[in-house]
């Protein structure tokens, strides 16, 4: 049997009446906190602007298993439900409580309209929801005249679609575990007794070490991009799971006589904004004096090898970077070039590249890792959630 016949199985012949949100609920607006109420160690959630908690107050306004819409900032538009007493700021839009409903059916039924509520964001100044564009969603009721039923029906879609859910989130938890579990592995093989190992430079394991270059002015200039050559930026390193395969940027011929083409399997490390993201190229790239460029000598070292000693003194680097400047988190090649790291024989870099790869591929890849199953468990949700919740429309109207 199809899940759609599942679905008129439920129904039973039953009429689906469409009705405005603002007809069947109030929308209600929070109250504003200032921040000096707040507390990490008080008891009730403050939600302002976003689903994380802006902090945490002594009282709630707004009872567990409640609907909320963000209706300010850059996540305008989102829907959250929290399974606690919370408190809500004016940040927030909240959905009263009705016995004709099931709020968690409500949530399921107003996440396919995410998208509609964040294109009537009006963007001028500080994003804003207005409460008139939630009130006029249209949500499918089942069972209209039969309270008993309707609420039988949509708990069953809830109960199908919380199983999903429950999946997804059990999945996240076991990634979240098994990458603190690699952090301490990582950084266990990677510590070594001060006359066990000797302690060298970047420069001095490597064939070619530097900035990528981009000399000239302005940068943005047309003529330099739309070409076949890689142009790697910050953005693809970071976005890369150890290896870098695609690109959103090429350059022209000019674009390539003005900086440099990396060889393949150079090691990249940002120096701007994220520092010391790192990633392998997978082919011949350009790329800008924002990223350092290591290609190792393979009498001594590799780029798998380097790459994992650079996560484990991620934080660290972080951490000077933000020393270095209030504005915006940056470092210099001279700090790459100072650091002193540890580089045992080739074939103990060999064992423990061996073993964090391994690691790395559970933890990152999504291609064989549990993010990939994450990712299909997910879709897996948004499939059957938009066909269980596909009510006939036959007596309704299109939102404006």
């Amino acid at each position: 049997m199809s899940e759609l016949s599942y679905l008129e199985k439920l129904l039973d012949g039953a009429e689906v009446e469409w009705k405005a949100l603002g007809d069947i609920t109030n929308v209600l607006r929070g109250k504003r906190l200032t921040r000096n109420l707040l507390s990490a160690e008080e008891k009730f959630p403050v939600f302002h602007g976003g689903l994380e908690p802006l902090g945490y107050y002594n009282k709630s306004n707004r009872p567990a298993n409640t609907v909320m819409i963000i209706n300010v900032g850059a996540s305008a538009g989102t829907v959250g439900y929290s399974t606690v007493d919370f408190w809500s700021s004016d940040g927030c839009f909240c959905l009263e409580h009705n016995e004709l409903l099931n709020n968690r059916f409500l949530y399921f039924a107003l996440i396919g309209y995410q998208s509609l509520l964040k294109s009537k964001v009006r963007v001028a100044g500080i994003p804003t929801l207005d409460a008139i564009v939630v009130s006029k969603l249209l949500i499918p009721i089942p069972c209209p005249d039969n309270p008993e039923k309707s609420l039988a029906i949509q708990s069953e879609i809830v109960r199908i679609l919380d199983k999903f859910t429950f999946i997804t989130a059990e999945l996240t938890a076991e990634l979240t575990m098994r990458k603190k579990q690699y952090n301490y592995y990582r950084d266990q093989l990677l510590s070594f007794e001060e006359d066990e190992v000797e302690l060298k430079t970047l420069p001095e394991m490597a064939v070619d070490f530097g900035r990528g270059k981009s000399k000239h002015r302005p940068r943005n200039d047309e003529k330099l991009y739309g070409g076949d050559i890689p142009f790697i930026q910050t953005g693809d390193i970071r976005s890369a799971s150890h290896t870098i395969t695609q690109y959103s940027q090429t350059y022209s011929e000019l674009g390539l006589k003005q900086s440099k083409l990396w060889p393949k399997g150079t090691l990249c490390i940002t120096i701007a904004a994220n520092i010391a993201e790192t990633s392998i190229l997978g082919f011949d790239a350009c790329f800008p004096d924002s990223v350092i460029g290591f290609v190792p000598d393979p009498s001594k070292t590799s780029s798998g090898y380097v790459e994992y000693l650079l996560q484990s003194t991620k934080t660290k680097l972080e951490k000077k970077g933000k020393e270095k400047s209030s504005a915006q988190s940056n470092i210099n090649l001279g700090t790459f070039e100072q650091l002193k790291l540890p580089f045992p024989s080739l074939a103990e870099q060999a064992r423990i590249v061996a073993i964090l790869d391994k690691f790395e591929t559970m933890t990152n890849s999504i291609v064989e890792g549990l993010p990939r199953e994450i990712g299909l468990r997910q879709k897996q949700y948004e499939y059957y959630r938009d066909l269980l919740l596909s009510f006939p429309k036959s007596n309704a109207q299109e939102v404006a």
